[in-house]
């Protein structure tokens, strides 16, 4: 059935499918809500998708590599219950997305996740070449990380995995761009054994959660229909970053689905992982 646009489009309450009860055309807060401070310089508000799990790699990263100033406290922020329209959490972040992060030694907020990433390397001197080409190359890549994931999620994601009917037109466009952008990553890691070069870096800790867990077939369960396998070198890295203890850490913080042994729904100290998974809490 064909689709002719009003001239003035209004918003109906059961767009957007699955996510219609979050998604709306107005920014700003929904209610008031103050949002909860811990003991450590870093307060962190999330939810473990791709771009949550990308900042909580990175503070785990930085404490495995010894930067103790790195400690954090991690609060889970429910997207699907609107915890992101509440006034606290807008006052950090205004486009009502996770993640968000206070730097409270500073008194710095910090949105989007890719800035995140850039503000804490910057801070703590890690995951970022100081040389002007490397940091230039890592640089490249976590922009465009930033510019391509919303195709895979709110292209090629909504419409494989989400939308309330499959449309083949919208899956095929989005698909085709799905597997162009891991060709350019599978071409660009042949010579590489990172992304921008020998080094690990912020660019990896942003990628790996969005087209990492594609490939191993994580997210979407499309890893069949994108042939994610031929994809030797994307695997490869994949595998090298995403077993990293750090990596397997990062990614259970602020996870409220699956395996209960998989889910910290909040993390504040380092013993968390072994104490406070929402298993442990069940016993």
């Amino acid at each position: 059935m064909s689709y002719t646009p009003p001239k003035v489009w209004k918003w109906d309450a059961e767009c957007g499918g699955k996510f219609a009860s979050i998604n709306r055309p107005i920014a700003g807060a929904t209610h008031d809500k103050e949002l909860q401070i811990g003991k450590h310089p870093l307060q962190l508000y999330s939810l473990a998708t791709p771009n949550g799990v990308k900042v909580t790699v990175m503070l785990e990263e930085l404490l495995a590599a010894g930067h103790t100033d790195a400690e954090y406290d991690a609060w889970l922020i429910n997207i699907q219950e609107g915890d992101q329209f509440g006034s606290g959490f807008v006052d950090v972040n205004p486009n009502s997305k996770i993640p968000a992060l206070m730097d409270t030694t500073t008194g710095t907020r910090v949105f989007e996740s890719g800035a995140i990433l850039l503000y804490l390397a910057e801070k703590f001197g890690a995951f970022l070449p100081v040389d002007p080409a490397g940091r230039t190359e890592t640089l490249n890549w976590l922009f465009w990380l930033q510019g391509s994931a919303p195709y895979l999620g709110g292209g090629f994601g909504h419409f494989y995995a989400y939308a309330p009917e499959k449309f083949e037109y919208p899956i095929n466009r989005f698909a085709m761009e799905a597997k162009r952008q891991l060709d350019v990553l599978d071409r660009n890691l042949a010579e590489r054994e990172f992304l921008a070069g020998d080094d690990y870096s912020i660019a990896d800790i942003a990628t790996a959660p969005w087209y990492g867990s594609v490939v191993k077939g994580l997210t979407y369960e499309a890893a069949e229909f994108l042939d994610t396998a031929s994809y030797k070198n994307v695997n490869r890295w994949a595998d090298t970053v995403m077993n990293r203890p750090a990596y397997l850490r990062g990614k259970m913080v602020n996870r409220a689905w699956g395996e209960p042994h998989e889910q910290l729904h909040e993390r504040h100290d380092a013993s968390d992982f072994e104490l406070k998974t929402q298993d442990k809490i069940a016993e």
